[in-house]
């Protein structure tokens, strides 16, 4: 429920008005019917209708948003698709590795654990001084790449949510603040 990527793709798909079965899933303990049509076993991972099998949290974005996209999420009012998808590249590979990092630092040295938090507060600060203008990533309004990133912001600021509260990006604790408090968010946090 909490994995990141799992919550990218329950944002769309709720957006999208897509119905879906939900399945917990325990990563210690992965039921035989995920590994049967996912042997990466990881999540998410969504069947189609038609047995088609989406196993990254992006392409699951994708497929909701292109079936139905009442806000434009694919469209931004400033930048592109190809935009957005760079700066989601960016989170999912020089950002996570970072959060990692600070998230668990025990698994690493204190050296990777030092360069992992001054790699995070690069990226945030990046994150916060692109939000300045408009409040959103890419634009005047919430786009794919908003909805792609909260999940992650999410996670870091809940390591230490005293220190989080202390840095000096207002506009990304604003931008997350207002997701955390949506309608959108309490829906697909829901406990099954």
């Amino acid at each position: 429920r909490r994995c990141p990527y799992a919550m990218r793709a329950r944002l769309a798909l709720a957006h999208a008005g897509l119905g879906c079965e939900l399945r917990e899933i325990n990563l210690r303990n992965k039921p035989q019917a995920l590994l049967d049509v996912s042997p990466k076993g990881t999540v998410p991972v969504l069947v189609l209708a038609d047995g088609t099998v989406l196993e990254q949290s992006l392409d699951i974005m994708l497929h909701a948003l292109r079936t139905n996209d009442p806000d434009g999420w694919l469209q931004p009012s400033a930048g592109t698709l190809e935009d957005m998808q760079a700066l989601i590249e960016g989170n999912d590979t020089t950002f996570k590795r970072a959060l990692d990092r600070c998230k668990y630092p025990e698994r690493y040295s204190a050296e990777e654990v030092n360069q992992a938090q001054t790699d995070a507060i690069t990226w945030l600060a990046a994150l916060d001084e692109q939000l300045a203008d408009s409040g959103y990533l890419f634009g005047l309004n919430p786009s794919l790449a908003d909805m792609a990133l909260r999940p992650f912001v999410r996670q870091f600021a809940r390591i230490d949510e005293a220190q989080w509260v202390e840095q000096p990006w207002p506009h990304l604790q604003d931008w997350l603040q207002r997701w955390i408090d949506s309608a959108l968010f309490a829906e697909i946090m829901e406990t099954y």
